[in-house]
């Protein structure tokens, strides 16, 4: 499991006292890669000319994931830089969520492309102060791929091992709520109960599916695909358990600071990105061998057609950051023991993320493109 985040002097000494506390097994981690590799950092893009805004440069972090697809796409195609003129991109790519988020509150990016359970304990552990979500990015990109010799039903879980990233991670707490919601018990914890939650990191979970040692895996893309590549089956797609078949996977950050020294910086790189969504729809095949030879650059190795087709389809490249799911991660996290409140408070888990958008510049950019405006469900507002 990735160590927890590191914080800036006012926030480690005030958030012990004044927000959702973690339990002593650990935080809300990675949004759901769980590698444990050291960060990335990529070459500062070359500067096209053109008027700078008020930064010379914005540092921007994300993930070489399919599920920070706009991310790879945008940045790939220059649709990001199009739109900042001469204020260059420092890109910096990560592994794990809470290392984003400690490079953050460190300064080191201004904004980043990140799942929700990095983004809610961020925010969460530094009470309100570190960060807001500006805008959405994905959604879905998830399923439940199992043995078939061995399951063949959700009645057939019990006794099982199934794997999920990391401890805390968005996956996790998905499975532990979605277990409860059977009537199956799972120590938080330990992972132990009626299943057995192994926690293991996405770069091995497809050595452990073939050795047998687990039976199955709640796990994002493309880690999902490459199991079916392997003899697993879809036994359930996340996206059947949430209202319109959408819930966040990535949203994008801004830490406060940046937000409130450089707005147009940060509206310049939401422009990009609704661009970069746009593109997206209407060049599928384009964006994803864009976003395949980003993933190669990375990481080194491109993703063979059998996982990326596959993979890339499930996942829906949107402006909303779906703000009413984000709230329901919060509690299931909370109803699973791996977020805790103050027992003082009697305002319910969504106390914690009161606060936690900014939608403001996002809303500002789909007004300017005759879109709709998206909405923070009650949590723009720190109270």
């Amino acid at each position: 499991m990735t160590s927890p985040q590191f914080l800036p002097g006012r926030a480690r000494r005030t958030a012990v006292a004044a927000v959702a506390t973690l339990t002593a097994l650990g935080l809300l981690t990675a949004c759901g890669y769980g590698s444990k590799s050291e960060d990335k950092a990529a070459p500062a893009a070359a500067s096209p000319g053109g008027a700078k805004l008020s930064a010379d440069t914005v540092k921007i972090g994300y993930f070489a994931n399919l599920t920070h697809g706009t991310a790879l796409v945008g940045l790939k195609e220059g649709l990001i830089q199009k739109e900042l003129g001469g204020t260059r991109i420092k890109p910096q790519i990560f592994n794990a969520g809470p290392a984003e988020i400690e490079a953050l509150n460190a300064g080191s990016i201004d904004i980043g492309w990140i799942g929700p359970s990095p983004a809610i304990n961020g925010f969460t552990k530094s009470n309100g102060e570190a960060l807001k979500i500006v805008g959405g990015s994905a959604s879905g990109g998830v399923r439940l791929v199992v043995n078939p010799d061995k399951i063949k039903s959700v009645d057939d879980l019990k006794g099982k091992k199934i794997a999920t990233p990391q401890i805390g991670n968005t996956q996790d707490v998905a499975l532990l709520s979605f277990l409860a919601g059977k009537g199956l018990k799972v120590d938080a914890s330990s992972g132990a109960g009626d299943v057995s939650v192994v926690r293991s990191d996405n770069k091995v979970t497809p050595d452990a599916y073939k050795s047998g040692s687990i039976d199955g895996a709640w796990v994002p893309e493309p880690t999902a695909s490459k199991l079916v590549t392997l003899g697993a089956k879809e036994l359930l797609n996340e996206k059947s358990l949430w209202p319109d078949k959408k819930f966040v996977i990535t949203n994008i950050i801004v830490s406060q600071k940046f937000l409130k020294e450089h707005p147009d910086v940060v509206e310049a790189v939401l422009r990009g990105s609704v661009n970069t969504n746009a593109y997206i729809k209407a060049n599928p095949e384009k964006a994803k061998e864009a976003a395949n030879a980003a993933i190669k650059e990375a990481a080194g190795n491109a993703l063979e057609p059998a996982i990326l087709d596959p993979a890339w389809a499930d996942i829906d490249f949107i402006d909303d950051p779906l703000a009413t799911t984000l709230q329901k991660e919060a509690d299931n996290a909370v109803t699973a023991g791996l977020l805790k409140l103050p027992k003082s408070s009697s305002a319910g888990a969504g106390a914690t993320l009161n606060g936690i958008y900014d939608l403001t510049l996002l809303n500002k950019v789909l007004k300017e493109k005759s879109q709709a405006a998206v909405a923070d469900a009650g949590l723009g507002t720190k109270q």
